[in-house]
């Protein structure tokens, strides 16, 4: 009988894997922040060196100061206001991600963070895209397959939901796969979009909500139930409707029950929580719960630069603190292929000659 390959980074790296969380202004090398700065006369970077400007983001992700968090994404924006700044953020996302071993992704962001320098939200998103492919392309080329979907976000502090709605469905045969919203949840409840998502229904497009992440139970239930999100953006606040005996019998109130038992995905990103405080540490993060509940758990890395993270990092982080194995993995990323935002043939065919095969490959 073939021996099962031992759990590694390397490993997990070499591990097809699926991700569907993930913000492009969040995840840019810190090499191409300082090139791009200097290209568009930004002036405003707290390092003129690489590896301090990364670290440098991390320790404010880090902080517990959503300021300083916060500040992180206004320099990353502020270096991405061109469309030849776009284009390579893009294609170096894509890059980076099938250097990780993931073999779809969804990549988001908001358009209308990107018209400060004068671009119009039809020439954002075409650069996003001719981006995209062009990382799919440097890929193929190093010899490694991926395919990346778009997702637009509308801030939800604004009000243009609607607006970005729209141009979801005008570019949904060009990469755009769906919608999110975005930005702070507290006093920003999901419905003030409803506009947005009843349009999107009847134009049978896609979309996910962040939802539970720094808001509570009364956010994931809006996001479910008024505006019919397919899928949570983190909500790891769901464990509050789950009591747990002192036996460990598991209680499932009727919200977590009714996430549960219909199968709505749970985006989770166990280290940007830790960050925002959602959760204390990786051993004690909601997704252990959750993943033996059987919930719809996939694992995801939100900002790879502010949390200096990779799916594979967090599939090893979860691999130290709850033990798990190969199988475990796999299931976590056919979770997030059936998940996905593109057609039913596509996610099998991914997931039946791509996924399966590889994991067999490493189980033995």
């Amino acid at each position: 009988m073939a021996m099962s390959t031992p759990l590694t980074a390397d490993t997990i790296r070499q591990a097809p894997k699926v991700l569907l969380h993930d913000h492009l202004d969040g995840g840019l090398r810190p090499a191409t922040v300082l090139e791009l700065a200097d290209a568009g006369g930004y002036r405003d970077l707290p390092h003129d060196d690489a590896a301090a400007l990364g670290a440098w983001f991390r320790e404010s992700a880090d902080s517990g100061s959503l300021v300083r968090y916060l500040e992180g994404f206004a320099h990353t924006c502020g270096v991405m206001q061109t469309e030849d700044a776009l284009v390579r953020v893009a294609a170096e996302c894509v890059e980076d991600l099938a250097a990780d071993g993931v073999v779809y992704a969804e990549v988001r962001y908001a358009p209308e963070l990107f018209t400060e320098g004068g671009l119009g939200l039809d020439p954002i998103v075409e650069a996003v895209q001719a981006g995209f492919r062009e990382g799919e392309r440097r890929a193929a080329a190093a010899g490694r397959t991926i395919r990346v979907g778009t997702l637009l976000c509308a801030m939800r502090q604004n009000a243009r939901s609607l607006e970005i709605a729209e141009l979801a469905v005008r570019y949904r045969d060009s990469g755009v796969v769906g919608f999110d919203i975005a930005g702070p949840e507290a006093g920003f409840p999901p419905t003030r979009n409803l506009d947005a998502f009843e349009y999107l229904r009847q134009q049978n497009a896609h979309f996910t909500i962040h939802a539970g992440e720094a808001f509570g139970l009364p956010s994931i239930w809006e996001a479910i139930q008024h505006c019919g999100a397919e899928r949570l953006g983190h909500g790891v606040r769901i464990v509050d409707d789950i009591k747990i005996d002192a036996d460990g019998r598991a209680h499932l109130g009727r919200l977590a029950s009714y996430v549960r038992d219909r199968r709505i995905p749970l985006e989770m990103c166990p280290t940007s929580n830790i960050q925002t405080g959602a959760a204390t540490a990786i051993e004690n993060h909601p997704i252990g719960l959750l993943a033996r509940l059987r919930f719809r758990v996939t694992v995801n890395t939100d900002n790879r630069l502010m949390s200096g993270c990779t799916v594979s990092s967090e599939m090893a982080a979860l691999v130290d603190a709850f033990g798990y194995g190969w199988p475990d993995l796999q299931w976590f990323t056919v979770n997030a292929m059936k998940s996905a935002f593109i057609d039913f043939e596509d996610r099998l065919e991914i997931i039946n000659t791509v996924i399966k095969p590889g994991y067999a490959a490493l189980i033995g």
